[in-house]
């Protein structure tokens, strides 16, 4: 495979990840669970943009245009990283192969990018301990992250299927 094809592969087993991750998001908010406001990724990294790392709270932070198609842009691009990491630490051969653990695996470690860096950042503490429940927030963010770690296989497992 060139080059471009790899990377090609890479964005399609991101962008599949993050939406099977979205799909499993738009269920629970329909059963009535609280989810992640993609307006409010835009607005800190419009505010990121513009050299402000952290805010005491990014729904009190002045609002950024188009922040919500650029946070949802940012959703995706991010599940296209997490793709790219899990092909550097399983190798790309996996892709064209693909098993559940090391997908389940990157999946459940990305948590620590929101727990530890956007989650402080954003003003909500670290692994959400300013919010009303941080267990509960930090477990729903390990199975979303699970949930997008599923997602990662299943995306590669389809598009290697389509592709033979």
């Amino acid at each position: 495979m060139t080059a471009t094809q790899e990377i090609l592969r890479v964005a399609l087993i991101g962008g599949g990840a993050t939406l099977v991750m979205d799909i499993w998001l738009m269920f629970l908010k329909r059963v009535g669970v609280q989810t992640l406001n993609f307006a409010f990724i835009g607005r800190w990294v419009g505010h990121l943009i513009h050299g402000r790392i952290a805010h005491a709270s990014i729904a009190k932070a002045m609002p950024i245009a188009n922040e919500t198609p650029l946070g949802w842009l940012t959703h995706y691009a991010i599940g296209f990283v997490f793709a790219g990491l899990l092909l550097a630490v399983a190798g790309t051969q996996w892709a064209h192969s693909p098993t559940l653990l090391p997908a389940l695996l990157i999946g459940i470690s990305t948590v620590v990018f929101p727990l530890f860096v956007m989650q402080p950042a954003m003003g909500l503490g670290f692994a959400a301990s300013k919010t009303a429940s941080p267990l509960k927030s930090c477990l729903r963010s390990v199975i979303n992250h699970g949930v997008f770690g599923l997602g990662l296989f299943l995306s590669a497992w389809l598009i290697e299927w389509i592709s033979r």
